[in-house]
């Protein structure tokens, strides 16, 4: 049997493992001064054990390690008595993390069982601590980046996520064809690639962000790092030193003077690639000691996956709106021709938010007797389909407008249309479907200074009299359209003229802060406090209304009324006798000679002689004959039938019948009219330039 050990060879054996030990052991007295410290300690610390034994901690300690939380764990250690874990961190002067430490701390107890000593192992856990880094980043990544749909908010939200704790500076590129919403396409490796910048930031105050100011486009050439990252699709590792990224930095003169003072230790340009497309490059890059690790490079290929993804997603909403936008404005008026009844000032703003376009529109529809129609609705949903529907209903507006309906008639027709589209949505299953609207449809009639509306779930009229006081109509507002079997009701008011009338959307007052009362209050109050021409007016309701970013389409129409006085209107009651045509034809050619009308007077003739008679022949009392001059000529012939009389082509032998074709003919438009208590034949007639 070998000789067992003495004591002293026991405690010179525990020595040299304590000395020897891979980690670090340092002892400390209950005041926290230096005891001991192994080989370990002391390569951390950079000094040797006599030069610390004896000085309190954190005498030595380099000042980027975390010296008030490893102190307060001694201490808290020397009066508990109870071991404790912490983590330490070393950190670099630009407040990266370089290093993680691990310290395990126990009480160390004299005979007495006090404590007398406190004992400290530290483990470099460096690796562990970026692992766990990398992961939070990833996982900060899933709900940082992508919260919104749009582009330049996506790429900021990148460089927000990595700067400062994974580069000093980075930017985000995205290629032109991404920024409109397009797929790009292929370049050629030796190609110049055009970016535009969306994104950048930096930690220092006059790193070389502002060389390329966001939104402008740059070129790259095919030896740049972003180029090369582009054409390869992968990471590419550069820096200063590199002869491609001097080369690249050398190119553009200002460039190169921002640069001066600056060494790029590292940089890194990874590309956004998404479902296969590559859609722009972020570039990383570092001037600090440290370089770029592989493990960096995994961790930024993943975040410029996510990223990406959510570029692509942004890029698709913004070509779907584009799209939307594009549909919704080609179905909107281009422009309100001038109108006798009102002057009119109309505005469209679509949304910001992700849910896309939605189906507002208004419309101005020119109608018999010189009056107008003012339309405003609001298509349910968004996107190309509620524009495509929004086009469908306008469209189905002007139609019936034309007809003349009554507005509590032509939304009872517009409910049933919208009910079939309903239909045709559902298969033909029956049910009102996903389509649904609301419409507020408004007459105005110069001569009798009416205001005549109906309203299937939309708000009211806002009205500014010519005093400057505002007034809510009273209207009586019917159920959406695509509920049916409900009624519509009408509402009829007579305006001052130079009454404002305000025509809007539900986006224009209702937002998540507050209900649409204190939406029209608020409108009502704009309106009355401005005296500006209508165009302004639109601008200065839309600003004092609107969010920065609206969370609905907005449609807006001011039409300031006007009024025919009685120098424009000439009205005869006839009696229902063949004698009196005669004199209808007189009338009316005494008339146009007190307008200075004379060259109209032939066709007015013929127009006045065959709708008289018709009223007559085949009408009933009471008959009346009434005349407007305007920027046309209108003859007006009204009954108390409510038969309509219907063109047609007479034959050879027919004796009658050809009366309405030559109105027709002679006349630039001509139509019928009811009334509640009959019916009222029209025909329009250009005037020539020497009497319009």
């Amino acid at each position: 049997m070998e000789p067992s050990r003495g004591d002293d060879d026991e405690r010179a054996l525990v020595e040299r493992a304590f000395r020897q030990a891979s980690f670090s052991m340092s002892m400390f007295d209950a005041a926290q001064r230096y005891l001991r410290l192994n080989e370990a300690a002391c390569e951390v610390m950079g000094l040797g054990e006599e030069a610390l034994r004896g000085h309190p901690f954190p005498y030595g300690l380099p000042e980027d390690v975390d010296q008030l939380g490893t102190l307060q764990a001694l201490r808290d250690v020397a009066a508990t008595g109870k071991p404790a874990h912490y983590e330490s961190y070393t950190r670099a002067p630009s407040g990266i993390r370089e290093h993680a430490w691990n310290l395990e701390l126990w009480p160390v107890r004299d005979a007495h069982g006090e404590v007398c000593a406190v004992g400290m192992a530290g483990f470099d856990s460096s690796e562990q601590h970026w692992a766990r880094q990398r992961l939070a980043v990833l996982d900060e990544a899933a709900v940082s980046v992508g919260t919104s749909l749009d582009l330049g908010r996506t790429a900021q939200e990148l460089a927000e996520l990595v700067v400062p704790r994974f580069a000093d500076f980075a930017s985000v590129d995205l290629l032109e064809a991404v920024m409109h919403g397009e797929e790009p396409a292929g370049d050629s490796p030796d190609a110049t690639v055009l970016l535009r910048r969306v994104a950048h930031l930096s930690t220092e105050q006059g790193t070389p962000e502002a060389v390329i100011g966001l939104g402008t486009t740059d070129a790259y050439p095919p030896y740049s790092p972003p180029a090369r990252a582009l054409h390869t699709g992968r990471p590419v590792l550069s820096g200063s030193g590199d002869p491609d990224f001097d080369r690249w930095i050398a190119s553009v003169p200002a460039r190169a003077e921002k640069m001066r003072g600056f060494v790029v230790t590292s940089l890194m340009a990874v590309p956004l690639i998404a479902r296969g497309t590559t859609l722009g490059v972020a570039v990383l890059l570092r001037t600090r000691p440290d370089t770029f690790t592989q493990d960096d490079f995994a961790l930024a290929k993943e975040l410029a996956g996510r990223a990406a993804l959510c570029v692509d997603n942004a890029r698709r909403y913004t070509r779907e709106r584009t799209t939307a936008l594009t549909l919704q404005e080609s179905l909107l008026p281009r422009g309100t021709s001038p109108q006798s009844a009102v002057d009119v000032a109309c505005r469209y703003l679509p949304t910001d938010s992700r849910a896309g376009v939605g189906g507002d529109w208004f419309d101005v529809i020119p109608l018999s007797g010189a009056r107008v129609g003012l339309v405003v609705g609001d298509v349910v949903g968004h996107g190309i389909q509620a524009s495509a529907t929004m086009g469908r209903l306008r469209t189905a507006v002007q139609t019936l407008a034309d007809v003349d309906l009554p507005p509590d008639e032509l939304l009872a027709h517009l409910d049933d249309l919208v009910l079939r589209l309903g239909d045709d949505g559902n298969g033909g299953r029956g049910g009102a479907g996903e389509t649904g609207s609301t419409c507020l449809y408004a007459v105005y009639d110069p001569v009798s200074h009416t205001l005549t509306a109906a309203s299937a779930g939309h708000p009211p009229p806002v009205l500014v009299l010519p005093d400057g006081t505002t007034k809510l109509v009273d209207i009586s507002v019917g159920p959406v359209l695509g509920v049916g079997g409900l009624p519509f009701e009408t509402t009829e008011i007579e305006l001052p003229q130079d009454t404002l009338v305000a025509l809007y959307t539900d986006g224009l007052v209702e937002t998540a802060d507050h209900d649409p009362d204190v939406g029209i209050a608020r409108l009502r109050q704009a309106l009355a406090s401005s005296r500006s021409t209508l165009e302004d007016r639109c601008d200065q309701v839309l600003s004092a209304l609107l969010p920065k970013h609206p969370g609905d389409d907005v449609a807006l129409v001011l039409a300031r009324t006007k009024a025919l006085d009685a120098d424009h209107v000439q009205v005869w009651d006839l009696a229902a006798d063949f004698e009196v045509v005669s004199e209808a034809r007189r009338l009316a050619a005494a008339q146009l000679d007190a307008w200075g009308l004379t060259e109209e007077g032939f066709v007015t003739e013929l127009v006045v002689s065959e709708l008289v008679t018709n009223a007559i022949r085949y009408g009933a009392e009471p008959i009346q004959l009434r005349l407007i001059h305007d920027r046309t000529l209108i003859c007006e012939v009204s009954d108390g039938n409510s038969t309509s009389p219907h063109l047609r082509r007479a034959r050879i032998y027919d004796e009658g019948g050809r009366g309405l074709l030559l109105v027709a003919q002679l006349t630039t438009s001509w139509g019928t009219r009811h009334t509640a208590t009959g019916k009222t034949i029209w025909a329009e007639q250009a005037l020539t330039p020497t009497t319009a």
